[in-house]
């Protein structure tokens, strides 16, 4: 039986702050700006850390909120990017329209409540999940990005941003082996009871052995003994990740757009470009 989760603006202000935590806690301090019930983060001019999540939930939001987001970004070299939830107030949509601002990518957010009672979901049995420790985060990264990735040889840029991530103490990471070889990498953080799932990656050479399912079954039960409300995920729509959590009793909620503003010329950071 498919259980009914209903998306209402509680869940999602929660949800969106949970994903938004996420963000500062990869970030210097000096580069977060919380504003209209979320953060701007910035991580970097490429990274994709750098967005503004939360905003307009549960309150109100000004034309004058959302300049002052843009100088934050532009700033820094970046063009600003919000990702806009359908539950946000009204307002935001109409703003970001009337700005210029354009959907550059969907993302749905996927959540049920946390298990131990994992016995309706089949789990292959070759494939062992544990915790990494602090030795071992570089390594987590690097399979976290050669997964996303599907190739070894990874960009400056892309391990400086899996160190990023990785280095975020709050969080617990894991890797699923075959047979001693590492196959796949996740990660789970606890974020005043919402339990977030995120940097979801199998190796190419493991794929279709369940490596993802139980990555998600094994935090399923970390949040449940966490004591955690809610798991949570963001994926593609109609993914293979996607289709992997709904398999473990995850559902849609809301989907929700990343919206981006070109105001920097190519090359010019900080500086804005005649139509800005």
């Amino acid at each position: 039986m498919i259980e009914l989760i209903l998306g209402t603006a509680a869940l999602a202000q929660r949800l969106e702050l949970a994903e938004a935590l996420g963000g500062v806690a990869c970030a210097d301090a000096q580069q977060v700006l919380e504003i209209a019930g979320g953060y701007a983060i910035f991580a970097g001019a490429l990274s994709p850390l750098t967005q503004a999540i939360g905003v307009g939930m549960g309150t109100a939001v000004s034309e004058a909120d959302i300049e002052r987001i843009e100088t934050f970004f532009c700033e820094r070299g970046a063009n600003p990017n919000i990702h806009l939830c359908p539950l946000a107030e009204p307002a935001l949509a109409e703003l970001l329209g009337k700005r210029g601002y354009r959907p550059v990518e969907f993302n749905n957010m996927l959540v049920r409540a946390p298990s131990t009672d994992l016995r309706e979901y089949e789990a292959p049995r070759d494939v062992a999940v544990r915790v990494t420790d602090t030795a071992e985060v570089l390594d987590w990264a690097n399979t976290v990005m050669r997964g996303f990735l599907e190739r070894d040889e990874l960009t400056e840029t892309e391990i400086e941003f899996a160190r990023t991530t990785a280095a975020d103490p709050s969080i617990l990471r894991l890797v699923a082996e075959i047979d001693g070889h590492v196959a796949g990498a996740a990660a789970f953080a606890n974020r005043n009871g919402v339990a977030l799932c995120f940097g979801d990656s199998t190796l190419k050479a493991f794929r279709r052995r369940g490596v993802h399912a139980i990555l998600v079954k094994a935090r399923l039960r970390i949040a449940a003994e966490a004591g955690c409300d809610w798991i949570a995920a963001t994926t593609l729509p109609g993914s293979i990740s996607q289709r992997n959590y709904e398999r473990c009793g995850f559902r849609v909620v809301y989907t929700k757009m990343a919206m981006l503003r070109e105001m920097l010329a190519p090359g010019l950071p900080g500086e804005q470009d005649s139509a800005g």
